[in-house]
């Protein structure tokens, strides 16, 4: 079985960010905390990850990891939602909802915080909820 997790705390991982990066990426923390109470925090290197699904490929390959990620990056900030269903990556069926931002499959990156529409974020959460209840994880 794989997984990342590290012993540092988000607590010192958000203590560790500069001035500024530090409050925005605060606000997005704290934006998850309340959205999904539910789910414990964990360090995945440099990524806050907040609950923890275990998944497993035809191939036998297993692993643990997180549902919702939050990490800051040299020059952006990252977000990452674990979770597909038929129609495809949750992250990429929100895109409109989310702001300024890149979308990936599973990942949204935008330079500052001003950038993300937060409301939208919130949304995207509350059916990560939803598909996190059901099961449908994407890895």
């Amino acid at each position: 079985m794989q997984s990342a997790m590290t012993t540092q705390t988000p607590e010192a991982y958000l203590a560790s960010l500069p001035d500024g990066r530090r409050q925005e990426i605060e606000t997005i923390h704290r934006l998850i905390l309340d959205t999904l109470p539910q789910l414990e925090t964990h360090m995945w290197g440099n990524v806050i990850g907040y609950g923890l699904m275990h998944y497993r490929y035809a191939s036998g390959r297993e692993g643990d990891w997180f549902l919702v990620g939050l990490s800051s990056r040299k020059n952006y900030i990252s977000l990452y939602v674990s979770c597909a269903d038929e129609s495809g990556y949750l992250a990429e069926q929100s895109r409109a909802l989310l702001g300024k931002v890149k979308v990936g499959r599973s990942c949204i990156t935008f330079r500052k915080l001003a950038d993300l529409d937060q409301e939208g974020l919130k949304e995207l959460l509350d059916r990560a909820r939803v598909f996190a209840e059901a099961g449908q994880f994407a890895m």
